[in-house]
């Protein structure tokens, strides 16, 4: 019986053409594996082989997206795959993002069985894991050969069509998908025993995982604002003109600090947006908008507020990683204690 046949979708950084200053290169598909596809080929035996590599650099995918979709499903679609796989995608953000993408695009014009896998803070996690299949990874390339290890045989039961088991046993993200089945016990039997486990303090598992959402208590409100430095941070991606620390337009890695001590307002010839979630039409315009110098200001003039902080702090706030957004913020906002802000503004877009 031959293999069944596999197309590989891997970013600049595994193809081992370069890091973030590739991360523009255009898509490319090569005959047989590159990078990671060795283990995953060793691993699949006799049953699968990668039959091509598409490539693609990240910020090309995430900031020409339907060009850059359109063209790799043309790459895909030449090799009549029997499955297609992206990543993994580790932590990522736009690479994961760019697999969950290109995943869910295949599979959906081409009809044929797809998977990814990332780590599940990674913003392409909660973006795509409801339509397709996203093994759960570490959170670095050091988790590879344990990635493949889960990656693999999910990959070839897709392919055969075979039935599918639980998130558990399959390694794979759930993907809200409910199934009858007939148990041993009654709902309310197993409910209170559950209830007398968790009483008692014993291990237990829910069958209905609820979500755990952060909780942050809200600070004292500031008691006199006209004595209070305030300071303004955005997800909105304001930058100073042509960008200059190349901040990401989606799944940023970093954060930009600029010093507005010299504005009164934001205009066309001084400030952009570096993001790619909106329209950046009016924001480009005018990025007080965003980003509202102009108005504290006038608060600043008027003595309704102490002063206006000297640096602003920004970035884009789509598609970043929960993890990279709050180590972000615990940067930061040490700085802002060390200068002696009392209050942030913080505005999205």
């Amino acid at each position: 019986m031959s293999k069944l046949k596999v197309v590989h979708y891997i970013n600049q950084f595994f193809a081992g053409i370069g890091g973030e200053e590739k991360a523009d290169y255009k898509p490319e598909v090569r005959e047989g594996v590159v990078g990671p596809g060795m283990a995953f080929n060793k691993k699949f035996g006799d049953d699968a082989e990668i039959v091509a590599t598409v490539i693609c650099g990240d910020s090309y995918f995430n900031e020409n997206l339907e060009e850059a979709k359109a063209k790799v499903i043309e790459m895909v679609k030449e090799y009549d795959p029997d499955l297609f796989m992206a990543g993994p995608a580790f932590n990522a953000g736009r690479y994961g993002v760019a697999c969950g993408t290109i995943t869910d695009a295949v599979k959906e014009e081409l009809n044929i069985p797809v998977i990814t896998g990332m780590y599940e803070e990674n913003p392409g996690a909660d973006m795509f894991k409801k339509s397709v299949h996203i093994v759960e990874t570490r959170n670095s390339a050091a988790g590879m050969r344990k990635a493949v290890k889960s990656m693999a045989p999910l990959a070839v039961k897709l392919a055969k069509g075979e039935e599918i088991g639980s998130p558990e046993e399959e390694h794979y993200m759930p993907m809200g998908v409910r199934k009858n089945y007939f148990a041993e016990k009654r709902g309310a039997e197993r409910a209170v025993d559950m209830l007398v486990k968790k009483l008692k303090g014993e291990e237990f598992k829910t069958e209905f995982a609820m979500p755990d959402f952060d909780r942050v208590d809200a600070n004292p409100a500031v008691k006199d604002l006209s004595k209070a430095k305030v300071a303004l941070v955005t997800s909105g991606g304001i930058v100073p003109k042509d960008n200059p620390d190349h901040i990401e337009s989606s799944s940023a890695s970093k954060y930009g600090k600029y010093d507005i001590s010299d504005f009164n307002n934001l205009t066309e010839e001084t400030h952009e947006t570096a993001h790619g979630g909106y329209d950046p039409v009016y924001a480009n315009e005018d990025s007080d908008r965003v980003l509202p110098v102009d108005v504290l200001r006038d608060l600043e003039k008027e003595g309704r507020i102490g002063e206006l902080h000297k640096f602003f702090y920004t970035t884009t706030g789509n598609g970043t990683a929960v993890a990279s957004s709050k180590a972000f913020a615990e940067e930061f906002a040490k700085e802002l204690v060390a200068d002696g802000v009392d209050a942030v503004i913080l505005t999205s877009t």
